[in-house]
């Protein structure tokens, strides 16, 4: 495995489906916080291609709200729609080296045989436009998270031979993250645990194009009362850039901090530069101890 420069480069990476809310919110501060603990950079890419999906003016809602909660990233925001010629080469490295094929594969063909992926099944209709798949070999990988502790994942049996491009054209979330963390050069990847189990995939894909793996941490899921993850939920309120301390002392406080060590009021960008040096991961929970209705209620 390859390992990664030096100094520390985190990201903070949105989909513009929608404004920030609060689960968005703790994954943004966190990543910021252990950039800035390390001295090191934190910037922005916007994961925008799934376009069906993107809400319009979304994308700088976000980045405005980001502004407002004291965390604008170094540097200028990466937007992956922009970056599809960079996923095309490396579809291309794979379609080359027999890592990657074409597959006509109808959803109910799969969902017929257990909906994971081993061989191409059914009549695969030569007018069906096909998708891009990896082809993932019997393995096992792991890796230490730096929060989750290790982690393992049997690749052939959970997820199978899984989508780089999708059948209608658009870019599937593994390649293009993998491209573009190793494109910007991302040593520490820190994000909401619902992507955990992606990680295997990514490092696999990392392999095969000879990219560097970073470090990873996952933070733990704001969920809400009924324990879905909170940006799926009704209850994904947007934050309120007008008035940012409330949520920011709540999304501290759930990433296991102690109010004290934040000084609330005034400017959030001075404060929170002030709080990264007591910010403290090793008391960042693996798991939401208690779901989140309203963020108010942890401050």
């Amino acid at each position: 495995m390859l390992t990664m420069p030096t100094p520390y480069r985190g990201r903070f990476a949105p989909s513009p489906t929608g404004p920030l809310h609060f689960g968005s919110l703790v994954a943004a501060l966190g990543s910021w916080m252990m950039a800035r603990r390390a001295g090191g950079e934190w910037i922005v890419r916007m994961e925008d291609i799934d376009a069906p999906r993107e809400v319009p003016g979304a994308a700088d809602r976000q980045l405005n709200t980001l502004a407002a909660f004291g965390m604008p990233p170094d540097g200028p925001v990466v937007r992956q729609r922009q970056r599809g010629h960079l996923y095309q080469a490396a579809l291309d490295r794979l379609l080359a080296a027999g890592e990657a094929f074409a597959c006509r594969c109808s959803r109910s063909e799969l969902e017929a045989v257990g909906g994971i992926h081993r061989r191409c099944v059914g009549a695969g209709d030569p007018a069906r436009t096909p998708a891009i798949r990896l082809r993932v070999p019997a393995l096992t990988l792991g890796f230490e998270d730096e929060l989750q502790g290790p982690y393992r994942q049997a690749l052939d049996t959970a997820v199978g031979d899984f989508v780089l491009k999708r059948a209608d054209g658009l870019w599937a979330y593994q390649l293009a993250v993998v491209v573009d963390d190793a494109d910007q050069g991302i040593t520490h990847v820190v994000r909401g645990a619902d992507l955990l189990d992606s990680t295997p995939r990514q490092i696999l894909l990392q392999q095969r194009l000879g990219l560097p793996t970073p470090h990873y941490a996952h933070l733990p899921l704001v969920l809400d009362a009924t324990g879905r993850k909170l940006g799926k939920s009704l209850q994904a309120l947007p934050v309120d850039d007008a008035d940012p301390w409330p949520a920011l002392a709540a999304a501290w406080r759930f990433l296991g901090q102690p109010a004290a060590a934040l000084d609330v009021g005034g400017a959030p960008e001075p404060a929170l530069r002030r709080a990264a040096d007591r910010f403290d991961p090793g008391r960042i929970p693996a798991s939401s101890g208690h779901p989140v209705s309203d963020p108010a209620a942890l401050t």
